[in-house]
Formats: C-alpha cells, structure tokens, sequence
C-alpha cells in the first residue's frame, strides 16, 4: 500500500530505499531494469547494518553513477505486507556524476521530465503506484502542479 509521508515511519522495519533525484535544470534520473523492462526509481534493499541513508547513497551510485546531496526528502512509503517491512521513497538532487567501477550492478539510466517519465512508465507498464510516486516527486520539486 502506497502511503505519501513527511516522516519516516518507525512502526515496522525498512528493508528497501529508493530515491528521485533531480538535477539543477529539474530533470529527474530514473533506471531501465533490463529483467523486468520498466523504468524504474532507483533503489533496492538495505545491507546488514547499513543506515537508511548509506543504502540510498550506495544504490545511486550503483545503479546510476551519481552521488547524491546531503539532504534527502522522505516522501513516499510502501508497505509489503508480505515482509511486514516498508520501502521509502527520498526526493534528493544530484551532486555529481561518477565513473562507475565495472562491477556494478547500471543497467543504464534516463535522464527526462517529470511529464515525460509519466508518460513512458504509463506507455511501457501502466503500474500506477510509479506513476503516483513520480508525480507526487515532481510535485515537491517545483515541476508539476498538484
């Protein structure tokens, strides 16, 4: 269950951490996820006594090549009831980009609009869970209106 938050929830564990990052011009990074074929926030699950913010740090890195900025937004949450675990969802911007060691895991990101990330996640699979996270971040990044 998507939930939209302003704090992070501490009622159960986290277990996944995704992020939105937007560069200066206000485009946001998202990842092409070659075994699934969808666009997709970049993210995954926390490492064995790894900090929520370490993770989000590690997989920006691994999946896109960017590090990210200190400050980081927690704004979406989604509840696997299956797991009993949260995934958090952080709007962040882009500090740089970096040369990528071989050994991650990139399978290449995009680099567009909020509207147009819209439109190719609803085109590609329609999963209007995406779709709501990447509207409610473009929404706090000043780029689309409620």
């Amino acid at each position: 269950m998507l939930t939209f938050i302003q704090e992070i929830p501490v009622d159960k564990p986290v277990s996944g951490v995704h992020c939105i990052p937007v560069l200066d011009n206000g485009n946001l990074i998202m990842v092409w996820d070659r075994e699934e074929r969808v666009l997709t926030t970049i993210g995954g699950r926390l490492e064995k006594n790894e900090s929520l913010i370490e993770a989000l740090r590690r997989e920006a890195i691994e999946e896109a090549g960017i590090q990210i900025e200190d400050e980081v937004i927690p704004f979406a949450c989604w509840y696997w009831e299956e797991f009993g675990s949260y995934r958090l969802y952080f709007l962040t911007k882009v500090k740089k980009f970096i040369e990528m060691p071989e050994q991650y895991e990139t399978t290449g990101y995009v680099i567009t609009n909020f509207e147009t990330a819209i439109d190719m996640i609803q085109k590609i699979e329609g999963r209007e869970e995406r779709i709501a996270i990447i509207r409610k971040a473009g929404i706090l990044a000043g780029q689309l209106k409620e």
